[in-house]
């Protein structure tokens, strides 16, 4: 495909497209995508389209009728049972990582914080008045504490995040 066959071609075929896709159910870009590739293979077997424009605007309606079929006939997946991702290598040893991460972080974590962060992960479900007894501290106190910890464990955390 020559670079000016391109250059001459692409307004017509975004606007055309852009007209098309919506009603067929596509993205226009994936029409443009497709009339593309049935330009290069009519270049490609030599047989270039004698009127560009006209030739364009009849794949782009063809393409888009194309579509519109495939949609009527496609069937969607079976949804997969509730839970089913969660027992997935990939994403079991996603957690891991993650939850080993945080835990990391919150031992990186300044003055009592590592046990106020771990005391309200624990599974045990503590109340805030069972926290305060095991720390030591009074329940009032708990709520800015626990605000504190939980930005100081943000700021260890975002340089984590941000290089992913």
């Amino acid at each position: 495909m020559t670079p000016d066959l391109v250059t001459f071609l692409r307004p017509l075929l975004t606007a055309e497209a852009s007209a098309e896709a919506y009603a067929a159910g596509a993205e226009p870009g994936d029409l443009e995508q497709a009339v593309w590739l049935r330009l290069l293979e009519r270049l490609k077997a030599d047989d270039p389209p004698h009127d560009p424009h006209r030739w364009l605007r009849s794949a782009v309606r063809s393409e888009a009728r194309r579509t519109r079929r495939t949609a009527r006939t496609e069937q969607p997946y079976g949804i997969e049972p509730a839970g089913a991702a969660e027992h997935e290598p990939e994403h079991l040893a996603l957690t891991a990582a993650r939850h080993r991460a945080l835990r990391d972080a919150v031992r990186r974590l300044p003055g009592r914080c590592p046990r106020l962060i771990e005391a309200l992960l624990s599974p045990k479900d503590l109340t805030y008045r069972e926290i305060a007894g095991e720390l030591g501290i009074s329940q009032g106190s708990l709520g800015p504490e626990r605000s504190r910890c939980l930005g100081c464990l943000r700021r260890l955390l975002a340089p984590e995040v941000a290089a992913r």
